[in-house]
């Protein structure tokens, strides 16, 4: 019996650091496109997040079918919910800038790649969460502590977008980016979440 919780446990382990590196491969798309508006970065970003939410499917089956876990249940799906949310607003950012018409600025590349900064350390702290859970926790601090970075430029970007709109279509391209800005700062926030729910889930375990 020992042997069968171990394996599980290492499975969850396991499919978590699988979505966080698909999340991790979808937010460093995001920003090679905000700078070369590659149609082909989409179809591969597309291609990321389902199968990203095939690995969210997996582990979900597997919490419905294993009575203990490794860490809380409700922890576990927290986490892979706001990983698969930051995936999520990645690719709902480079479509809707599709669809809108609406071509990157400065600081969506900014945004963007603050954001690929901390995918790659909610990627860390995941990795170390089992065996060196205080280094995870460092890895969740610095995930937050960009996530203020972003709300910084987000707020400088919105300051600058709505200075002094010029016609009505000029105020249409506007609530149009403005969009795009908004599906980026959330995209920030579910990070910060990961890295709280990681940080919940290290207290727990020390």
């Amino acid at each position: 019996m020992g042997k069968i919780f171990k394996r599980k446990q290492d499975n969850f382990i396991k499919l978590i650091i699988e979505q966080t590196a698909l999340t991790l491969k979808g937010v460093e798309l995001l920003a090679e496109y905000m700078k070369t508006c590659d149609s082909e970065i989409v179809n591969e970003l597309t291609r990321t997040e389902k199968e990203a939410d095939e690995i969210r499917r997996i582990l979900i089956e597997e919490l419905n079918q294993t009575f203990i876990t490794p860490i809380d249940r409700e922890d576990i799906f927290s986490l892979s919910r706001t990983i698969d949310d930051v995936l999520d607003y990645a690719y709902s950012t480079v479509t809707e800038m599709g669809v809108l018409k609406v071509a990157p600025t400065p600081y969506m590349g900014r945004i963007a790649s603050l954001l690929r900064d901390a995918a790659y350390e909610i990627y860390m702290a995941v990795q170390r969460i089992e065996e060196h859970p205080g280094v995870a926790t460092d890895h969740a601090q610095r995930a937050k502590a960009l996530e203020n970075r972003v709300e910084e430029v987000y707020r400088e970007a919105i300051a600058d977008l709505f200075s002094g709109p010029e016609d009505v279509h000029h105020i249409i391209e506007m609530l149009k980016m403005r969009e795009v800005y908004r599906h980026l700062s959330n995209a920030a926030d579910r990070g910060d979440e990961a890295g709280n729910v990681i940080s919940d889930i290290v207290v727990k375990m020390t």
